[in-house]
């Protein structure tokens, strides 16, 4: 019964909001141009202040590196993986869009607060470090992920555009400043100065502007996804559906989980944010960048809301195994 209280205690906060932005939005609460502006302010203000608001004031000195190279590695092998997978998907116009579901996770939105929820303030703050690392990956292999199938491009993608978009995302945008000011209080606190102090002295209402506006990321996120999911028919599209959820929600957490714990990473810290990483739905900003570059965009948003509607019942099963082992303290 306590693993189940705390596998629930762990899941309601994400999965209730994305409910109750879905029934808001068909009590007709929401109009859809409400909800693609509240979208924008999600990915370009929002959770970026939340990735920065994690990362300016933390302790680096205490992050385990090894950890950190693991999760790089493992997002790479991940996306090899899904190459040699959607070689055998006929539509060309497919194989992007199902290749991003094999290592692409919706970190930042549900990751994040989950990773916080089940490992404490210490697993947010190192979940934040590791968006330093997993956010570029993600938008470098999605970006190449959706170009590499597509011949019928009059104008390929340059390594310049690649760069281009991947310096004015605005996630990353959120994790870059938040390293550089935490550079810059760990030489202050290096050089024997208090940057703590100096906040509480002099300019507590910066941290504290920060903080508050950060606790308005996730619920405001989840609620724009819950309203902006749309059950069409999938009878055209059920076995691409199958293939990206199958391998979304129960290859890639199953494999990596297992190998991360024979590899020693079995703190309950480092699981949490493995369990962001690995077992979440994908990006909700993959269905509009899919679209972007030409590919399926049907496709790419049906696994958008498949993934997150069934990663309810995944991540209770890898929750209540992992807390009944002794991985969670309860």
């Amino acid at each position: 019964m306590r693993n189940l209280l705390f596998t629930l205690n762990a899941i309601l906060p994400i999965i209730l909001p994305i409910v109750l932005g879905y029934l808001l939005k068909r009590l007709h609460f929401f109009k859809e141009d409400f909800l693609k502006e509240a979208n924008k302010l999600v990915f370009k203000i929002s959770i970026p202040i939340l990735l920065f608001s994690n990362l300016y004031l933390a302790d680096l000195s205490t992050i385990n590196w090894a950890f950190v190279g693991f999760v790089a590695v493992a997002i790479l092998v991940l996306f090899g993986i899904g190459l040699l997978i959607v070689l055998f998907i006929p539509n060309r116009k497919q194989k992007g869009v199902i290749l991003q579901s094999t290592f692409r996770s919706n970190y930042a939105i549900i990751g994040i607060p989950l990773a916080t929820m089940l490992g404490g303030a210490e697993a947010g703050a190192e979940a934040s470090v590791i968006a330093a690392v997993s956010v570029p990956l993600f938008n470098v292999l999605a970006v190449i992920a959706l170009s590499i199938f597509d011949h019928e491009q009059e104008q390929k993608i340059s390594i310049k555009n690649i760069l281009f978009k991947i310096i004015t995302n605005p996630l990353i945008i959120g994790v870059f400043a938040g390293l550089v000011v935490c550079g810059i209080h760990m030489g202050i606190n290096a050089a024997g100065g208090n940057v703590s102090l100096f906040y509480e002295d002099y300019l507590s209402f910066l941290p504290t502007t920060i903080s508050n506006l950060s606790k308005v990321a996730t619920p405001l996120a989840l609620i724009v996804l819950g309203g902006r999911f749309e059950f069409k028919a999938v009878k055209a599209l059920w076995r691409q559906l199958t293939i990206s959820v199958t391998l979304r929600l129960c290859i890639t957490p199953t494999i990596f989980l297992v190998i991360a714990y024979f590899l020693g990473f079995k703190g309950s810290t480092q699981f949490a944010i493995l369990i962001a990483l690995f077992a979440t739905p994908i990006a909700v900003s993959s269905a509009p960048m899919a679209a972007q570059m030409g590919q399926d965009e049907e496709l790419a948003g049906q696994i958008v809301v498949w993934t997150s509607a069934l990663s309810a019942f995944s991540l209770f099963v890898i929750i209540m195994i992992c807390a009944s082992i002794g991985i969670f303290s309860m």
